[in-house]
């Protein structure tokens, strides 16, 4: 568990030259290239209910304000409301327990008469009931860890379990209404605005009909030989008058009591449960009412730069799978900072135990080398401006949607701009002297009884097991490192990588059926790791 809570011990370098964790870094298979948060783009698949799993669609999760209709949270501990239960005793509505009148008595010859009539009133009169009492199943929301409940603050049990709890009102509900319906009709003023501004600078290709056109005429042309309108008339927005809001010099004094009376902390509420309630944070616990639950959502990542799904997870909420998982650390080779001796000023080489594991299922060449210069690493970023600038999706296709609509086209800011890292390395790292071969991964390989073949291993290979490797350097602290100080070393790690992804250009075809057999295609691939190995150390003994 230490290594999931020292994230930042071991770092690589995405390709825009952020630092991160391998665990939050993505890999793309199309381009061959880490990605970092910042290098995708996050698309918004679906919205629901982590609570009740309802997927809403996403038009109406808006008009909803994200939030769920039938899932609350406590308004004391920000937890996920429970309906409970009860049953009350309620005295039975009137009408409902009286004894039916007795039937009319009818003789034989058919003639009806009344019961008092045939019979002789010799009977006692009966005593006044009692009203009847029923018991009757109710409803209330109650939190299972604070133990706060709907009955707290009045409101009144539901008879059914999915009851409509009545809403609380805000008494600036109306404002916040006209001022959404204002600064909607500006929105929708300004895109009106900046479409007819485009309309208006973008060159027109020929007064006359196009030759090359089927019919010689355009379908405006036609429709207005025709007596018809041009299509559908787009009536210009008018911006929603609002009354401005104007500041009074006129405050209310504060009550005496504020001042004299004691303070009951229990009754206050906290900061969190104020802002939990935006619209009347109230200042009393009395005060506090349920909140809708907020809706979450399942996003899907893509490359900015080839526009390929990096991440793409289930539609079910009740699923926990993806059907595209690039992550960094099922495809590049994870590396664990194991044990480093302490580091001293002017003292002698400490040596650095790292484990390398290899998480794909093919058999990686790995080799350690030399960070690159500053002038190598600018040259590298000079290369990637001019890939990114010709990308096929930034080419021709983006010629031809600009022409249509300039929204359609692939905006190249869209793109994380590439930078230099901004980290400097304080310590000098013996490096290997050759490459080594770390296994593929076999699940497995743990349950079968194999004896492992020995065979002459580098000096530096301290052990090997499955598809984990141990190797031990060694690190030297530069002159000019005070006391105090992090250690910083850094090194490039060389992979080889099989891609799997099906590409044309290497189809091999079959002799016997005639289609297409992918062949796997083995990369060399770079990327740079920096290794955090803790303060220098004041000279002398340990």
């Amino acid at each position: 568990m230490a290594f999931f809570n020292l994230l930042n011990k071991v770092e690589y370098a995405c390709v825009c030259g952020l630092l991160n964790p391998l665990t939050k870094l993505y890999f793309c298979r199309h381009c061959m290239k880490l990605r970092c948060g910042f290098c995708v783009c996050h698309e918004v698949d679906s919205h629901f209910c982590s609570n009740c799993l309802e997927n809403i669609p996403s038009s109406e999760a808006k008009i909803r304000k994200n939030r769920c209709n039938t899932c609350f949270n406590c308004p004391s501990c920000q937890h996920t409301l429970s309906v409970r239960a009860a049953t009350a005793t309620v005295p039975l509505p009137a009408g409902e327990g009286k004894e039916s009148s007795p039937p009319a008595a009818v003789d034989e010859g058919g003639s009806k008469g009344s019961a008092a009539e045939l019979l002789p009133s010799t009977a006692p009169p009966s005593p006044p009931s009692r009203d009847k009492q029923v018991t009757k199943k109710t409803y209330y929301l109650a939190c299972l860890t604070c133990r706060w409940n709907s009955r707290d603050v009045g409101i009144p049990d539901q008879s059914i379990a999915t009851g409509q709890w009545p809403e609380p009102d805000y008494p600036n509900a109306t404002r916040f209404a006209l001022l959404l319906e204002h600064y909607q009709s500006v929105v929708l003023y300004d895109k009106q605005e900046r479409q007819e501004l485009w309309r208006r600078k973008t060159p027109k290709q020929s007064k006359f009909p196009s030759l090359t056109d089927r019919t010689g005429l355009t379908v405006s042309m036609i429709r207005r030989q025709m007596g018809w309108t041009d299509g559908k008339v787009q009536i210009k927005t008018t911006l929603t008058p609002i009354k401005e809001s104007a500041a009074s010099e006129e405050v209310d004094e504060l009550p005496a009591e504020l001042l004299s009376a004691p303070v009951n902390l229990k009754a206050i509420t906290t900061l969190q449960q104020r802002l939990a309630q935006p619209a009347k944070q109230s200042a009393s616990v009395n005060q506090l009412y349920p909140q809708h639950k907020l809706l979450s959502i399942k996003r899907s990542l893509r490359c900015r730069q080839c526009d390929h799904n990096v991440i793409k997870s289930e539609y079910n909420p009740a699923s926990i799978k993806y059907r595209i998982a690039l992550f960094a650390a099922y495809h590049v080779p994870e590396v664990r900072l194991v044990r480093c001796e302490a580091l001293r000023a002017g003292g002698p080489e400490a040596a650095l135990l790292l484990r390398i594991t290899n998480p794909t299922i093919n058999e990686m060449t790995i080799t350690i080398m030399e960070l690159p210069t500053v002038d190598e690493e600018k040259l590298m970023l000079e290369e990637l401006k001019a890939s990114a600038e010709g990308a096929p999706l930034g080419g021709t296709t983006s010629v031809a949607l600009s022409g249509l609509n300039p929204v359609l086209a692939k905006q190249g800011s869209l793109l994380e701009e590439p930078r230099l890292i901004g980290r400097a390395v304080n310590g000098m790292l013996k490096l290997p002297d050759s490459s080594f071969a770390v296994n593929q991964r076999d699940d497995s390989i743990e349950f079968d009884e194999v004896v492992q073949v020995h065979q002459d291993e580098p000096k530096f290979i301290v052990w090997r097991k499955a598809n984990h490797v141990a190797i031990q350097l060694f690190v030297q602290p530069m002159a000019n490192v005070l006391a105090g100080e992090e250690i910083v070393v850094g090194f490039s790690l060389q992979y080889t990588y099989v891609n799997t992804v099906a590409d044309k250009s290497v189809a091999v075809p079959s002799m016997a059926t005639g289609t297409g057999i992918k062949e796997q295609k083995r990369q060399a691939l770079t990327t740079r790791i920096y290794l955090n190995l803790g303060k220098l150390l004041p000279s002398g003994p340990g």
